[in-house]
């Protein structure tokens, strides 16, 4: 079982939310509409892992994702100034491509006729998930 690094855990946090805030302040008209979903650290804080979404076509995605990478040294500065750490991460920017993985599997199983499962309501328990009496 994986051990807990509750410092990382943290430093992943505010990296998350400085390098999100930084990636929308810049100027890059290369730059579409992007999310960073994640932020994962070594261990050793040395090393993050910078998972971004970005909204548009194939081509416009991996323009956008170029100009961040493109920006890295830059994302990495304001990193520093902002979040306390003896060493600066180097940042690897990786584009997350949950979303559309998620879209392509939908399309699949249209094509084989396969209908999404029925909306539940908030506050309703899924088919066959009800309330277990006790005995």
């Amino acid at each position: 079982m994986p051990k807990n690094y509750p410092r990382a855990d943290r430093v992943e946090k505010l990296a998350r939310e400085v390098l999100g805030e930084a990636i929308q302040e810049l100027k890059d008209p290369r730059i579409g509409f992007v999310t960073v979903t994640g932020v994962k650290m070594s261990r050793d804080l040395r090393q993050a892992r910078v998972f971004v979404s970005a909204l548009g076509s194939d081509e416009d995605r991996e323009v956008t994702i170029g100009a961040i990478q493109h920006a890295t040294p830059h994302l990495r500065a304001i990193l520093g100034r902002e979040v306390r750490l003896r060493r600066l991460p180097e940042l690897e920017i990786i584009e997350d491509q949950t979303a559309q993985n998620s879209e392509r599997i939908e399309q699949l199983l249209r094509g084989l006729g396969v209908s999404k499962p029925p909306e539940v309501a908030p506050g309703d328990s899924p088919p066959g998930q009800g309330d277990v009496k006790g005995d």
